[in-house]
């Protein structure tokens, strides 16, 4: 991306979830190196290199430790990042877990464990950072889908659930706010080789060739064009898929 276009982007504020690894990692150096202050929100903030002498980045990196899961403290840990960072531009919603069980062996407990992490907590994102972009009559909202946010697949019927109703969360705002000049756009990529894939059983997790995923950082530079379209001009939804037979 040349240095013209992200001159858009220069001395805004951006808040990523999960920024500390995988999607969110490779979007915050991006972020950065456009001259943009990122607040990172996740378990693990410090995971990420922050003021790393060796490091090419050369605006500031906050970091946040939210567990994202407590979806009642949300609302009230962000509204304190957007004070710190004094306004808000950006929020990209990238946080999110796998998980894999056929609906008749998902447990009720392991279904709202899911559904509050993939799709309650971006409500509650959202919801806190909304009054000061509409104060402000501009901002962008990216929420990190999935393939399976358009098309459901056997063993992943609650991580389908939680990302077809962050589609349809991503629609209905994107209607509501535009008229308060916010953009709300969802990506939906398929397979990313990212850490998430650690997480799963061995089993689940063999039947899966990462070398044919798409890269973390090929679907970074897919939102950063999201993020410098000009105020006229939206995606409402991206899917960006391996050009390999893997989903």
């Amino acid at each position: 991306m040349s240095i013209n276009l992200h001159k858009n982007l220069k001395g805004k504020k951006a808040l990523v979830t999960g920024g500390s690894k995988g999607i969110g990692k490779e979007l915050v150096q991006m972020l950065v190196e456009a001259e943009v202050t990122v607040a990172i929100a996740s378990r693990h903030p410090f995971d990420y290199p922050i003021n790393s002498e060796s490091s090419p980045i050369k605006a500031a990196i906050k970091a946040y430790s939210i567990d994202l899961a407590e979806v009642t403290e949300i609302g009230t840990k962000i509204n304190e990042i957007i004070k710190d960072l004094n306004g808000i531009d950006i929020l990209i919603n990238n946080a999110g877990m796998a998980y894999t069980a056929e609906i008749i062996n998902t447990s009720l407990e392991d279904w709202q464990k899911v559904i509050n992490l993939n799709l309650t907590s971006v409500f509650a994102c959202t919801r806190a950072v909304l009054p000061t972009m509409r104060s402000q009559r501009s901002g962008t909202i990216i929420n990190i889908a999935s393939i399976a946010a358009k098309q459901a697949f056997p063993t992943w019927g609650a991580y389908s659930a939680s990302k077809f109703g962050l589609l349809g969360l991503t629609q209905a705002l994107a209607a509501e706010e535009r008229s308060h000049g916010i953009k709300v756009m969802a990506i939906c990529p398929g397979s990313v080789d990212t850490p998430l894939w650690d997480t799963l059983a061995p089993e689940i997790a063999a039947n899966f060739d990462r070398k044919a995923m798409l890269d973390a950082k090929t679907v970074a530079e897919m939102i950063m064009t999201m993020l410098l379209l000009p105020p006229n001009a939206t995606i409402q939804e991206l899917v960006l898929m391996p050009n390999l037979e893997i989903l």
